[in-house]
């Protein structure tokens, strides 16, 4: 979890931390996660075992950490 650095006496900290309350109050606040859903994934027994999806995580990362290895060697150089 993020530190909350925010405070009335230090205002331009960049985190903050609410409680439900505050967020409640708020218009449209909305706490529901489902409108994350995968609409092409309408049946979970379709989905992958969970060591494919944890490979195909792990390779994406990898493929990203590479990208950005590439770029900050661009910038070196």
């Amino acid at each position: 979890m993020k530190k909350a650095i925010w405070s009335e006496g230090h205002p331009e900290g960049r985190w903050r931390c609410y409680d439900y309350d505050e967020i409640s109050k708020r218009d449209k606040a909305n706490l529901d996660i489902f409108w994350l859903r995968d609409k092409t994934l309408e049946d979970s027994d379709d989905l992958p075992d969970p060591d494919i999806l944890a490979q195909e995580i792990a390779d994406d990362l990898q493929a990203a950490l590479d990208q950005f290895t590439a770029v900050a060697g661009g910038l070196r150089g």
